[in-house]
């Protein structure tokens, strides 16, 4: 079925507004980290309340994920570019609410009401590539889709640096109703309307997963605490998951169709997505925290040296895009596994002494390995389903990522605190004893104080193990992500789609 408005207009023309509404929805992913301590500031928030503002980023990744699965069917039933302009309506309606909110209470509200519409954005952008291009040519797209919400990503903090220079914080948020309204514009001027599908919506499914979802990503936000609360969240979490799967066996429509679930590169590249997540997250918290720390520098300095990883994942995206159209799909995602894998072993030696260009050399590797996976890993499961169950496979594998970048942080925060307890318990404060010199005291200072840096560098050279452990771990679910270049694949059904 043709789904641009005119036949003239070139495909990758028309995927320009999907890319540009993508990247304006992930940078807002990390632009609240740049203008948070001038959010704390203005809503009168002490040091010791840092744990309720830090809900601004966890109220987004809990909107991002929750009704991710429930938008992404919703997309198959009334069509990607109709939902597309809805999401991006929530987007922009949930900015406007966060501009203008005057309590702590309501922003983390008006935050995960932004994220609704912005986690929706990237599994139907990755569904509209498969309504615009043919199975065998929709590798190149998709990694132009994945490099947007990753440069988006890269961006967001600058973006917000530059803003807050000049104007109040609500700006940063204020801006995104202008742009969203450009890419919507240009959208109906040359995008028709999508396949729809004839079917119910399984709002209980819907209701059961996004619960699941939220009160994992409640209780994992807790594992610091240990406490009844983060248990409560957990048990509610597989409660409604297996209710959820229960659902699924028995309804007509069911969110997520068992049928996707037959063939094994869904199964694999969703499992294989989760790794992904888990060993990313790792090392973008460590990198910037690692030079905040041990090796002294500043939080600009720290954000920097993150951007060499991140801004190698774009590049890789395409590189990866352009790879999955000529090989099978696990070709260029072992490479990005190995790359990943391979500077996460070079980072593991980090120490005092590395400089760069080492430095820069193994984060630009993580970032390439980490890019070159993102088409591949789409590819595998959206084109191993039905054209009538392309946004809700979408939506699965990029919620996994979510969820793995979720559980990574959470193990991330649980074994760190007690890893470095231990690896600091010998170690003697340097308290002024009977009859010592000054230089004596001065002396065991320095010693006390490399005794804490190396065990620093011990804790964060173990994160970047387990990174690439988990990294090298997705080794095995790619094996699942078959795929013969010239095979032909479903099309979109020609149904109903009215403007």
């Amino acid at each position: 079925m043709q789904v641009l408005r005119h036949r003239k207009i070139p495909p990758y023309v028309a995927l320009i507004p999907v890319c540009a509404g993508v990247f304006v929805a992930a940078d807002d992913q990390t632009v609240v980290v740049t203008v948070l301590p001038q959010i704390i500031r203005d809503m009168r928030l002490g040091p010791y309340e840092l744990d309720r503002a830090a809900w601004t980023i966890t109220g987004y990744l809990l909107g991002y994920v929750a009704a991710m699965p429930l938008i992404g069917r919703l997309s198959d039933i009334w069509g990607h570019r109709r939902l597309f302009i809805l999401s991006m309506l929530l987007f922009m309606v949930g900015s406007a609410a966060v501009a203008m909110t005057t309590s702590l209470e309501w922003l983390i509200a008006a935050r995960i009401f932004q994220a609704v519409g912005a986690g929706a954005l990237v599994p139907i952008s990755i569904a509209i590539v498969g309504d615009l291009f043919p199975e065998h040519r929709r590798g190149v797209p998709l990694g132009i889709v994945g490099a947007s919400a990753e440069a988006g990503g890269v961006v967001g903090p600058l973006w917000g640096g530059i803003i807050i220079r000049y104007l109040d914080w609500q700006w940063v948020f204020w801006v995104n109703i202008p742009l969203g309204a450009a890419v919507l514009v240009v959208l109906v001027l040359l995008l028709g309307p999508s396949p729809t599908h004839r079917a119910k919506v399984d709002y209980l499914g819907g209701a059961l997963i996004a619960a699941s979802l939220a009160s994992m990503t409640l209780g994992l936000s807790r594992i610091d605490s240990r406490d009844v609360l983060m248990v409560g969240y957990l048990a509610a979490s597989g409660l409604s998951f297996a209710l959820f799967v229960v659902r699924q066996r028995v309804a007509a429509d069911p969110l997520l169709p068992l049928s996707m679930f037959k063939g094994w590169a869904l199964r694999g590249s969703s499992a294989a997505h989760l790794l992904v997540g888990s060993s990313l997250i790792i090392g973008m918290v460590t990198v910037p925290l690692m030079a905040n720390t041990v090796m002294g520098r500043t939080p600009l300095e720290g954000g920097l040296m993150l951007m060499r990883l991140t801004v190698a994942i774009p590049v890789g995206a395409m590189l990866g895009g352009m790879a999955s159209q000529r090989l099978d799909y696990r070709v260029p995602t072992v490479l990005g596994l190995v790359l990943a894998g391979l500077g996460f072993l070079l980072m593991s030696g980090w120490d005092a002494d590395t400089t760069d260009p080492d430095l820069t050399l193994h984060l630009l590797t993580v970032g390439l390995g980490f890019g070159l996976l993102i088409a591949p890993i789409a590819l595998a499961a959206t084109n191993s389903v039905e054209a009538t169950d392309r946004g809700a496979a979408a939506a699965l594998v990029t919620a996994t990522r979510m969820i793995g970048m979720t559980l990574g942080l959470a193990a991330l925060t649980a074994w760190g605190a007690g890893r470095f307890d231990r690896l600091v318990a010998g170690i003697e404060i340097p308290f002024a004893l009977p009859g010592e010199t000054a230089e004596q005291v001065q002396q065991r200072s320095v010693q006390f104080e490399a005794q804490v840096s190396n065990a620093g560098y011990t804790l964060f050279n173990e994160f970047f193990l387990v990174a690439m452990g988990l990294a090298l771990l997705a080794l095995v679910p790619t094996i699942l992500m078959a795929w013969h270049p010239g095979r032909t694949g479903s099309e979109p059904p020609s149904t109903d789609s009215t403007p």
